[in-house]
């Protein structure tokens, strides 16, 4: 395919968005959680029905449209039909839905989710509305099949590249990056912008920019699900953030584990690679970028910036002092910048609309959306994707439907392993980075577990306990010291033998890893113990007695 110019982007959008327009189709969430749920054999069975039936309508795979929980879910709209979204589906009940609802028109009551909006956000593909979500990162999860750019570019796609390489410049990037105030959805909240502009000033035979798609928290799954649902906006956001910071070269990381999001990540790289999207002189212009994959082996602490980029050199990831930072000495030595799967997949959007119309949303120092994977106790699991300062129980309990009948809210923990427990009575408490601070917890990567009153909120920190020592490098004392003897305690406080004087030498060990530990896995080990100690100091006294 010949490399596409500007003129010849918008022509193709147009072209794209018309045939779409025009046509009947048949989504099917084929993401890791609808495959698990058996979507593969209800996407054959749709398939070889429509060519049984000579049916002139488009079956497509789709990523993960946030309803995990509904899983296998197929969307229908059908000229003249109303749109329909249905849950559930095994394969006979996708051959009804070809016969009855493609075939005849009628929709099937008993097999669509009731009271539910269909994901119909056929607007410009930069943000969508579900109820009291904003889908700004999501937009296009569910909506496009992830392995055709031609969704991609009439859904928008490199609309943002193209107005940064023509219209806004390196500096103007940077400007509509700082209005944003987008802050890094990795989990330290630094500002993007800021992270950019270290880099554009830094001095280097090469510079490097290095997507950041080691997702480790338990229960964690929100850049699994954009990789997988939406590979062109990551792909977009980091040749953007190469264009404003001088860079020429950038490494997707992602975690073997990781295999459906790496499949179709690569065949996105190599879509965007036939068109001129990623290589010499993109859209006919000077800049010329190259992107690659590099796959870890799941080490939870390669996470970590430093210790990331220790690995795709080929070592051992284990951190290293801070400073110098990436942007002065990073990837074999060169300037580096380090973004999560998030932030690149909010930079287009941005840069279309403008920063002022990203900051709209928000609370405080926190701008934008947050996505997060819900999972725990909760009716309604999945992904969501709220306006910063959003409750959490908004989240958990108007969007996700609450804990089943019958249980109530205990806690809600936030930001994996390295973040807290927070109790019911603080729900009500909005989410951004400084009151989850407050609190005692994290945003971290974007994982949100609930709890009821059957768990043991000691149990709950000795598993996260427990996998933070399974994870750590071991190359610091304080964590991998540390770690283990809050085990310990813990194991001993769960076994009935345990003293106050164990939880007070477990809160010094507390304050030593997060004052001396090396990187955040050991700074921020301690959060759950800290914050159930907090929260939850009758369940210890319990099994301690009284002091």
């Amino acid at each position: 395919m010949a490399k596409l110019t500007f003129e010849e982007l918008d022509k193709l959008r147009d072209e794209y968005r018309a045939q779409r327009a025009q046509r009947s189709w048949i989504r099917v969430g084929t993401s890791t959680c609808g495959i698990a749920a058996g979507a593969e054999a209800v996407y054959r069975t749709i398939v070889d029905e429509v060519r049984r039936r000579d049916l002139d309508i488009d079956v497509q795979r789709v990523g993960c449209v946030g309803m995990c929980y509904a899983e296998p879910l197929v969307e229908v709209n059908v000229q003249g039909a109303p749109r329909t979204m249905y849950s559930e589906v095994g394969t006979e009940a996708a051959e009804r839905i070809v016969a009855e609802h493609v075939v005849n028109g009628n929709p099937i009551p008993g097999l669509a989710i009731p009271g539910i909006e269909t994901l119909g956000y056929e607007d410009d593909g930069l943000a969508a509305r579900q109820g009291k979500q904003v889908r700004i990162v999501l937009r296009n999860c569910g909506l496009i099949d992830p392995t055709k750019i031609e969704d991609s570019i009439a859904r928008g796609g490199y609309q943002g590249l193209k107005r940064a390489l023509f219209d806004l410049r390196e500096e103007g990037v940077l400007e509509e990056m700082k209005a944003s105030g987008l802050r890094g959805r990795g989990g330290a909240g630094y500002p993007t912008w800021l992270k950019w502009k270290s880099l554009r000033e830094a001095h280097g035979p090469e510079k490097y920019m290095i997507c950041n798609a080691d997702e480790g928290d338990p229960g964690a799954y929100m850049d699994r699900s954009v990789l997988e649902g939406d590979p062109h906006t990551v792909i977009e956001g980091m040749l953007i953030a190469c264009f404003a910071t001088g860079t020429s070269r950038g490494y997707l990381y992602i975690r073997a584990e990781y295999p459906l999001a790496i499949d179709r990540i690569e065949t996105a790289l190599r879509q965007a690679r036939r068109m001129g999207l990623i290589g010499k002189n993109i859209l006919g212009t000077e800049f010329s970028c190259d992107l690659e994959v590099r796959l870890g082996a799941g080490a939870f602490v390669c996470g970590e910036e430093t210790a990331l980029m220790h690995s795709i050199e080929g070592k051992r990831g284990t951190p290293r002092p801070r400073p110098p930072f990436p942007a002065q000495s990073g990837l074999w030595g060169n300037p580096t910048n380090i973004n999560n799967v998030e932030t690149f997949a909010n930079v287009a959007p941005i840069i279309v609309r403008g920063g002022e119309w990203f900051a709209q949303w928000g609370s405080g120092k926190s701008f934008g959306t947050k996505v997060f994977a819900v999972t725990g106790k909760v009716r309604h699991s999945g992904l969501v994707e709220i306006p910063m300062g959003t409750t959490l129980r908004e989240i958990v309990v108007d969007i996700c439907g609450g804990v089943p009948a019958g249980h109530r809210i205990k806690a809600v923990q936030t930001g994996g392993p390295s973040g807290g427990v927070i109790p019911s009575e603080l729900l009500d408490t909005p989410v951004s980075y400084e009151g989850l601070q407050e609190l005692g917890s994290i945003m971290g990567s974007g994982g949100m577990i609930v709890m009821d009153e059957s768990d043991s909120m000691i149990d709950i920190v000795k598993f996260y306990t427990d996998f933070c020592v399974e994870e750590s490098c071991g190359k610091c004392a304080p964590c991998r010291i540390g770690g283990k003897q809050m085990c310990l305690l813990l194991e001993k406080i769960q076994s009935g033998k345990g003293t106050w004087a164990d939880v007070d030498t477990m809160k010094r060990v507390c304050l030593a890893m997060q004052k001396a530990s090396l990187c955040g896995l050991g700074q921020t080990a301690p959060n759950p113990v800290l914050s159930t100690l907090r929260y939850f100091e009758d369940e210890y006294r319990a099994l301690l007695g009284a002091r």
